[in-house]
């Protein structure tokens, strides 16, 4: 009965709003091809120039063995009443491959599922998405992706991916600013979205990615929505040239992320002294240990050398590539701003929340009410690297048995950090040197913390910055 009454109102909202969208296209069987089916509605859809909807009216799941494909450039509105768009292919499940305004309600996306580093699906060179946004080359003005009540689950790659970057998922973090993108900004807006079990099937695939390049930026909204059990970051946003970062996440989870590269079994595999510092002279760059090989994903390591300008080697260090709860790197002109109200950031392999920013621009953060705990590194990390500002007010959150600090705020250049803290908790982050909070000024900015009727058990540690307690 309760699916017969979506499907009556899908069919109601698709009929009473036919002026905002040129042409409706319904869905009525479960087939993979042939008329009637997803796919039809979506090649028909691309054809007509204009705004369209695609209406699923059959009430079962629908099975495909390729990925669906929408072409076109104009918007595209799906409704679905709860069905799911199911593959036993690594496949992506559903891409818009010309950058077109995509929004999608009612509508699960499920993969196969059991990817893991030992039953990697990247050995052909390719990997299956949830659903996929290419942006053109010369797209102007805001791609939009909008979901709402969707499910995207059992892919081996990104579960949810907006590209405008050149190279592909070849991008990269936001912090180098490789590759090249459209002077268009993207648009992610989610409402009670779930992703669980992406990217658990290559090295670097995330829940939901979004790589921007060129002068555009990235605004992200999620409210109700969980990011679980993703092999890399459960939400990565990398801007890395021109443009802000803005963040609303409202009452949204990111649990037990990052851990594709699994320490437990990638452990074998690192060198039996996986870090050292010499004198200069000592140690020449051969006798150090070289880049592992043979490992299940070899990608999973980074190795650091830093070396004398002799060329001897002053310090080496090797460690496991594990990823974040919510990951952010903004580079070049642009700031990053984020709130964060609500909500819960646990159990991630690296940090909780990784937030960074280089270039012109600063950091500006409100966080309320958010949880982070049994994240292996930092709960909350925010770090700027040149001369922006660390802006942040912290009210009723935690930060507890994380494997690293509470909180970090640090800057590096001769920007000023000011931090208000109020009604928040600290306790047990085990980085060895017991700190709740942590706010760094490195240069020549100014540095302020305040932290009042708050309980940090696990100690404050200030550097260049001015504390003061009520």
């Amino acid at each position: 009965m309760l699916r017969s009454r979506l499907l009556t109102t899908a069919a109601a909202i698709a009929l009473g709003s036919l002026a905002q969208a040129e042409t409706p296209f319904f869905v009525t069987t479960t087939a993979d091809t042939g008329e009637g089916t997803l796919r039809a509605a979506l090649a028909q859809a691309a054809q007509t120039g204009a705004a369209s909807r695609v209406v699923i009216l059959t009430q079962d799941d629908i099975s495909v063995d390729t990925g669906l494909v929408y072409e076109g450039s104009d918007p595209l509105e799906i409704i679905g009443s709860g069905q799911t768009v199911r593959t036993a292919q690594d496949v992506t499940l559903l891409t818009a491959s010309n950058g077109a305004d995509l929004t999608i309600a009612g509508l699960n996306f499920a993969g196969p599922g059991g990817y893991s580093i030992e039953a990697r699906a990247d050995s052909d060179g390719i990997a299956g998405k949830g659903i996929f946004v290419d942006v053109r080359d010369d797209q102007t003005g805001t791609v939009s992706l909008m979901l709402s009540d969707v499910t995207v689950s059992g892919v081996a790659n990104h579960g949810i991916h907006v590209s405008d970057c050149s190279l592909a998922d070849a991008c990269g973090g936001g912090a180098t600013g490789d590759g090249e993108g459209s002077p268009a900004s993207i648009r992610v807006h989610l409402v009670n979205v779930v992703v669980d079990d992406a990217g658990n099937g290559k090295f670097d695939a995330d829940g939901v990615r979004v790589d921007e390049r060129a002068e555009g930026g990235v605004q992200f909204f999620a409210t109700g929505s969980t990011f679980t059990n993703v092999g890399a970051d459960g939400v990565e946003l990398d801007e890395g040239q021109a443009g802000d970062v803005v963040v609303t996440a409202i009452n949204s989870d990111f649990v037990d992320n990052g851990g594709y590269c699994n320490p437990d079994l990638l452990a074998g595999f690192m060198p039996d002294v996986d870090e050292a510092e010499f004198e200069e002279g000592q140690q020449d760059e051969a006798g150090i240990p070289g880049p592992i090989m043979g490992s299940p994903d070899d990608g999973c390591f980074e190795r650091a050398v830093d070396l004398y300008d002799d060329g001897s080697v002053e310090a080496y260090e090797f460690a496991i590539d594990v990823d974040d709860g919510f990951d952010i790197d903004e580079s070049g002109d642009g700031s990053l701003y984020a709130v964060l109200i609500g909500g819960a950031i646990t159990g991630n392999l690296d940090e909780g929340n990784d937030y960074d920013e280089s270039g012109a621009g600063g950091i500006d953060l409100t966080v309320i009410g958010t949880r982070a705990s049994g994240n292996a590194d930092d709960g909350f990390k925010n770090s700027e690297e040149d001369g922006g500002d660390v802006v942040s007010t912290v009210v009723g959150a935690t930060s507890t048995d994380n494997g690293g600090k509470g909180f970090v705020f640090e800057e590096e250049g001769d920007g000023d950090v000011r931090v208000d803290v109020t009604g928040t908790t600290t306790g047990n982050n085990d980085d060895s040197d017991d700190t709740g909070i942590e706010a760094v000024q490195e240069d020549d900015g100014t540095g302020s913390l305040s932290v009042t009727a708050s309980d940090i058990t696990d100690g404050i540690d200030v550097e260049g910055v001015d504390l003061s307690e009520m």
